[in-house]
């Protein structure tokens, strides 16, 4: 019963830390997409970082099977 408790208040702490870091990594999201706007005002010539790049342009299109049994 003692180790059912122990374990229960464990994972209480566990959960609530997990939810302050949730938070905590949500929070650092939204600066950085502040803070990279701040920069495109400055310098709007500069070009967007590999990472936005290549969500821009998708690898690979669309192709229906219909056109591949031909």
């Amino acid at each position: 019963m003692l180790a059912a408790v122990a374990a229960l208040a464990r994972a209480r702490h566990v959960s609530k830390r997990l939810e302050r870091m949730s938070e905590s990594y949500w929070e650092l999201r939204y600066e950085l997409s502040q803070l990279r706007a701040r920069v495109n005002r400055l310098d709007p010539d500069q070009p967007p970082p590999a990472s936005e790049a290549a969500q821009a342009v998708p690898a690979t299109a669309f192709v229906p099977l219909s056109s591949l049994k031909r």
